[in-house]
């Protein structure tokens, strides 16, 4: 039983492909996807999903409760760890152009048994940021209309019960708010889920137009607030520790396990390496390039973010919105932002939606999920029946449950993939040499061994508060496979 659960697939390097060619997906054959997309697609996906929550939501609230002005310390530690990561990333990415990402890397070096508990960290991952941000998304939408009504003379603003989630956690326990749903939240998972099912290209046509809108807001926010920075809210830049993960150190490296949540965009990216058109050279550039370039953007909103309003008022749904609200000048930018935001979180849940589906497409081509999940559209190319599923399930958490919460459990379940992958890249070296690496991590020893420990270290800062649910979230993972995966997965078959 040991030797099956920890068999390892075969691979071979991967073939440079054409666009539109129909070819292996996953990582034993038989896809039906479409390579279609290009580097500047790879990156535009990475920035869509990057930038958003992480702005829009998490930066105020890691802020006010967590770091103060020093957050930008704690993006430049997530940003650090996501870094040696994304070179591991990029490498496995360009060496194994396959749709299941840090599941089928786990599965060529480390194991079916690690394989499931990677994908099941990564539907962790990609279900509840969908939620996460698809609830963040509902704040800034009320804030428009609340906008439009004040405008028009009118009451456009939803009733409390249909804006916000009925469930919030206390203290590791769930308790009700009195509300029904977080209507808004539901909506827009619904319609960004038809999106997806209808096809990879017009998904990335509308998610490359929603990042351009949202890092044009993003620049003029920068532009003009940067001219009402008040100093003085900078002071004391590390705020002295009120008790354990609020403010001083502890605080800084809390908040920098919860803006990790902002990063996870760029290992989308690697989910939609069986859709790449030249996968070797794209997939590097499209994973470095996004990460580079949202690293930056986040270290500059959040200092001027934290300069031009006193860090405790930004523990709100909006906080970018109601940093403005301060500066009456600065109204029509207020509601720039707010619109700016509402499209960039749209393009977060779509490729956050994009992704889930590709990653069941591969755990079901390897017999660990019902093969229904590995059903391709015979018109759209696109895994409809896991689109469908995921869809319904991210809708459900998002109008339910609370943002704050939802964004740590993703950002434990995506630092569990991310040392994987991390470890991972070292094995392979020393189990297949011979494998071609289009791109190679350098001085890989340290920086596989320091990117794993450094998303661990992050983890577990997390997994102090949360291990209840972390650990209810692995149980369940564990019934699956045991339940399900052990008795269908292919490569057992093959062995036995």
């Amino acid at each position: 039983m040991l030797k099956h659960l920890f068999a390892t697939h075969p691979i071979e390097a991967a073939p440079h492909v054409d666009a539109g060619e129909h070819i292996d997906t996953s990582a034993h054959g038989n896809g039906e996807l479409r390579r279609v997309l290009t580097a500047k697609h790879l990156i535009l996906l990475g920035v869509g999903a990057v930038i958003g929550a992480g702005i829009f939501v998490i930066t105020g609230q890691a802020a006010a409760l967590h770091a103060g002005p020093a957050l930008v310390i704690s993006f430049l530690i997530a940003g650090f760890a996501c870094a040696l990561a994304g070179l591991c990333y990029a490498e496995f990415a360009a060496m194994l152009p396959v749709s299941g990402s840090a599941y089928s890397y786990s599965y060529a070096t480390l194991g079916e048994y690690v394989a499931w508990f990677v994908g099941w960290n990564l539907v962790l991952e990609y279900l509840f940021a969908a939620a996460t941000v698809a609830a963040g998304w509902s704040g800034y939408f009320n804030e428009l209309l609340g906008m439009i009504g004040h405008m028009t003379n009118s009451n456009l603003a939803l009733p409390a019960a249909l804006a916000s989630a009925p469930f919030q956690f206390v203290d590791g326990h769930i308790q009700a708010t009195g509300t029904l749903i977080n209507l808004p939240a539901v909506c827009i998972i619904a319609a960004l889920s038809g999106l997806c099912y209808v096809g990879i290209t017009q998904s990335a046509f509308v998610n490359s137009i929603i990042v351009a809108i949202k890092v044009t807001v993003i620049l003029l926010f920068l532009a003009f607030a940067v001219q009402v920075i008040n100093p003085a809210n900078w002071h004391p830049f590390i705020p002295a520790s009120e008790g354990p993960g609020t403010y001083g150190w502890g605080g800084i490296f809390r908040a920098a396990t919860i803006v990790f949540f902002s990063y996870v965009g760029f290992d989308a990216v690697s989910t939609a390496a069986g859709e790449a058109k030249n996968p070797q050279r794209d997939m590097p550039i499209g994973i470095l390039g996004s990460l580079a370039l949202c690293t930056v953007l986040y270290i500059a909103v959040a200092l001027v973010l934290t300069g031009i309003a006193p860090f405790r008022m930004l523990n709100t749904p909006e906080p970018v919105a109601t940093a403005l609200s301060l500066y009456p000048q600065l109204s029509w930018l207020k509601a720039l932002v707010i619109l700016g935001a509402i499209t960039g979180l749209s393009s977060v849940i779509l490729v956050m939606l994009m992704g889930l589906p590709r990653i069941f497409f591969s755990m079901a081509k390897d017999g660990l999920l019902p093969p229904t999940m590995a059903k391709v559209h015979p018109k759209f190319r696109t895994p409809y029946v896991g689109t469908v599923i995921v869809g319904v399930a991210a809708a459900a958490m998002a109008g339910l449950f609370p943002v704050s919460v939802l964004g740590e459990l993703v950002s434990m379940g995506t630092l569990l993939a991310f040392a994987t992958v991390c470890i991972g890249v070292l094995i392979l070296r020393y189990t297949r040499p011979e494998l071609k690496r289009s791109f190679r991590v350098p001085f890989v020893w340290p920086i596989c061994i320091i990117g794993a420990l450094a998303c661990v270290y992050l983890f577990w800062q997390a997994f102090e508060e949360h291990w209840r649910l972390m650990c209810g979230w692995i149980v369940i993972g564990q019934v699956i496979y045991f339940g399900y995966g052990y008795a269908h997965s292919k490569l057992r078959k093959s062995l036995a």
